[in-house]
């Protein structure tokens, strides 16, 4: 009986318990805290993990046979479902299971679920509690959904659970690649700029779950653009990876980024973008004319402002940094003409500035030069930013020149060819009525070196010697028709002349300094990296290659590595150099350009072994200062020399002193300022000139202190009125009259105030042995002059001559008086 009762009831406690069918650890573990006697089933699209988890806790003690079992409280908690995203099978994927412990599985009970996707994604089986996912979940869109679970009665729908609300999560997985949202992009970096200057960054994004495995860890990496940029892996930052990039030879780069998930692995996904790199401008380039004269002609029939001719020096650089600014310099033409900037072809215009005459002048020469406003002072050091070229300007006469076919000829020659070489033809034509035959030739000042020859019927130019384009890659030269039995007018037109290259320069070191070597070398060190240079042009691909001279191929000192890159490096292959024992080596290397023909040279290169410190800082590199006597160091030398040079300064201060002692302490007698002479040649405006000349050099210097009496003389001699001289009448209303009448009084009257002064003329200087010369103070002075002629001097001179007259009168008077 007791065996009985125990197995009825364990058949009760077993369907109390809810069978849990997981898919993963994780669902195990986060359905391992639920509550209650409810059961979690939970598959994935590729495999199920079976478990059980009890949704009610129970007790059983352990004791004697026939002990029951006592069950505890049931409980209706709901925590979280799993299910993995992109699921693609047949069938609707199980999600997870709901049940009861009440449910007794004769159907009576109804599972009800509700929430977010309930009926569209997630549909659930009302007698068992299975709960299926019918579409294809993308946790992109929606990462987890919120349910409610509720169990009732079926035919009564009464409660028999309270409802539960649980979330149904979507697991990740890697299915979206990376992506850059803002691509293309488009970015700018100076040229010239250094390895590792940045560019800029790009940035991808990867819709998976960033905290879920490495499906969103991204990696980047460069598909094309290398070796010129290269991309940090971890930032996407793209930065510089070639030196001196030049615009002027390739502005744009096409640049290929890669970002790949799963760290970069394999199996990841990937996505790229196109970054457009542009290299912008620099001032890198002087300005320069594309050749050395330029000739121009003008007519002498051309009126002031009529243009002459243009020329432009060549400038590579862009905006501000390719302008060039213009200005005659020299020549006997600056007064004949003028020059101007086109201020949109940036080409400068010579104008006639007067007009010529063919009869007088028939050339002109001109200098110009051409700068650079703007200077960027990070490449101030590869200057000059400027160019001069010389325009010759011949005067034509009225009549119509032959006019050339072509405005201008461009031909071609390789230079070695032999005289006689055909370089092209140039053809010219008459525009006159008379059609006459034309001559033609090359004038000299465009071929001063002769290199070229014309024939005077057919135009044929012709080598006269073989051109080396290593000196002049480029002839300019001009050619003159002239009409036969007309006025002999000629026309000129520019023929350029290209050289082309041929392979006949062999190749040689780039640099030939010496390389420097630390005693306490390691063997397999790279000591220099030589390159090469070649006056020839380097074709396509062509590079030069490097290798040992065969007498020094087996030395056991040095090796040498050529890098296929038109360079090679120098390896020491042995340790243990010293000065003392052998201080230089000398390695012969040959130089082979790969040209056609091939051009190759032995070159020396000079290895000086050196001192240095533990950090291999050169410290000396001559022998000397180890064969120097043991009691004279170098310091020594030095204080030695240093004394030397002091002792030959002094001496040279000392002779410069002497010399200067000799040299006479006065003054040149053209800078005496007591003997210059200050001459007026004018004869001045008399009395009432106040302006001709400064006479205050000749006053008195007695009246510097501001105080200068007057020293008006007074006649001592007093004379009547002059008859005829009539007073107005005092009722008399004309004023002209009476101011008349005392301007006459006053002229007449010598006793009258002002009187004569001498205030200016007076002063003669101290201690003058010559006297006074002025004429007034002779009144005072016996003299035997006659004075009588000046009364026919004219009225100006009526004064004198009646103060010097009277005088004179006046003096007989007294003496015929003593006579009687």
């Amino acid at each position: 009986m007791a065996m009985l009762m125990m197995k009825r009831q364990g058949f009760g406690l077993l369907r109390t318990f809810l069978v849990l069918l997981g898919v993963s650890a994780l669902c195990s573990v986060a359905l391992g805290t639920q509550k209650g006697n409810a059961s979690l089933d939970q598959r994935s699209h590729r495999h199920r993990h079976p478990g059980h988890l009890s949704l009610h806790r129970h007790k059983q003690r352990a004791g004697k046979e026939g002990q029951v079992l006592h069950r505890s409280k049931r409980g209706w908690v709901w925590n979280q479902f799993f299910v993995i995203e992109e699921y693609t099978g047949p069938d609707p994927v199980l999600v997870g299971r709901l049940h009861s412990d009440v449910d007794s599985g004769n159907g009576n009970i109804k599972y009800i679920l509700s929430g977010e996707g309930a009926g569209t994604i997630f549909v659930i089986d009302d007698k068992t509690g299975n709960i299926h996912a019918t579409k294809t979940l993308d946790r992109e869109e929606q990462a987890q959904y919120t349910l409610t679970a509720q169990a009732v009665a079926r035919d009564t729908n009464k409660p028999l659970e309270p409802p539960s609300e649980f979330i149904v999560k979507v697991q990740d997985i890697n299915d979206n690649p990376p992506e850059f949202l803002h691509g293309p992009y488009y970015a700018r970096v100076p040229e010239m700029s250094n390895v590792g200057t940045s560019v800029m960054q790009v940035t991808a994004t990867d819709a998976d779950d960033p905290t879920y495995g490495n499906s969103a860890r991204l990696v980047y990496s460069i598909l094309q653009g290398q070796p010129y940029f290269s991309v940090e892996p971890q930032t996407g930052i793209i930065r510089t990876a070639l030196p001196n990039m030049d615009r002027e030879a390739r502005q744009e780069y096409d640049v290929v980024i890669q970002a790949k998930d799963m760290g970069g692995h394999m199996g990841g996904l990937s996505g790229t973008t196109e970054v457009k790199i542009t290299l912008t401008d620099v001032n890198d380039n002087p300005p320069k004319f594309p050749q050395s004269v330029y000739p121009m002609s003008v007519s002498e029939d051309k009126v002031p402002g009529e243009e002459v001719g243009r020329l432009k020096a060549k400038d590579p650089d862009l905006g501000d940094n390719g302008l060039v600014n213009y200005r005659l310099i020299d020549g006997d033409g600056i007064g004949m003409f003028e020059l101007s900037t086109d201020s949109e072809t940036r080409e400068a215009v010579i104008k006639l500035k007067k007009p010529v005459d063919f009869e007088t002048k028939r050339s002109y020469t001109l200098k110009v030069e051409g700068s650079n406003p703007h200077i960027d002072p990070q490449f101030i050091a590869w200057g000059p930013y400027k160019d001069e070229a010389t325009i010759k300007i011949s005067v034509e006469d009225a009549d119509e020149p032959p006019v050339f076919v072509a405005p201008s000829y461009t031909f071609e020659v390789e230079e070695n060819a032999p005289e006689g070489t055909l370089v092209g033809r140039v053809h010219a034509k008459d525009t006159d009525v008379a059609n006459n035959p034309v001559r033609y030739m090359i004038p000299r000042y465009t071929d001063v070196e002769q290199f070229f020859s014309i024939n005077a019927e057919d135009g044929m130019i012709t080598t006269t010697r073989q051109l080396d384009r290593e000196a002049q890659p480029w002839h300019n030269i001009s050619v003159s028709a002239t009409e036969i039995g007309g006025h002999h007018q000629d026309t000129k037109v520019r023929v350029n002349i290209k050289v082309k290259d041929v392979n006949d320069n062999s190749p040689e070191f780039a640099t030939n300094n010496e390389v420097l070597m630390c005693e306490t070398v390691v063997p397999g060190k790279v000591i220099e990296t030589v390159s090469a240079v070649d006056k020839d042009e380097m074709a396509h691909r062509q590079h030069f290659t490097f290798s040992l001279a065969p007498e020094v191929a087996h030395n056991h000192n040095f090796s040498l590595k050529d890098n296929r890159d038109s360079t090679a490096s120098i390896y020491v292959l042995r340790k243990g150099f010293s000065r003392l024992t052998q201080d230089v080596y000398y390695l012969p290397i040959e130089i082979n350009d790969n040209g056609f023909p091939a051009m190759s040279s032995t070159n020396t290169l000079t290895i000086r072994v050196c001192s240095c410190d533990s950090k291999d800082t050169i410290l000396s590199c001559n022998v000397e200062p180890y064969i120097l006597p043991a009691g004279l160091s170098t310091g020594a030398l030095i204080a030695i020399l240093a004394c030397i040079v002091i002792l030959l300064a002094i001496v040279v201060l000392f002779v410069a002193l002497r010399r200067q002692k000799k040299e006479p302490l006065i003054v040149f007698e053209e800078e005496d300022i007591r003997e210059n002479i200050i001459t007026y040649d004018d004869e001045g405006g008399g009395e009432e000139d106040t302006e001709a000349f400064d006479i205050a050099t000749l006053q008195n210097p007695d009246g510097a202190n501001g105080f200068l009496p007057r020293k008006d003389i007074k006649p001592e001699l007093q004379y009547p009125l002059r008859p005829g001289i009539g007073r107005p009448a005092a009722n008399s209303v004309d004023v002209d009259d009476f101011i008349k009448t005392r301007i006459a009084e006053a002229d007449s009257d010598p006793t009258a105030p002002p009187y004569d002064s001498i205030q200016i003329y007076g002063y003669e200087g101290r201690g003058s042995l010559a006297g006074s010369l002025s004429s007034l103070e002779s009144v005072t002075t016996e003299s035997d002059l006659d004075y009588d002629y000046l009364q026919s001097w004219g009225p100006r001179f009526k004064k004198l001559a009646d103060l010097y007259g009277t005088k004179d009168c006046s003096i007989n008077d007294g003496d015929d008086g003593e006579d009687s």
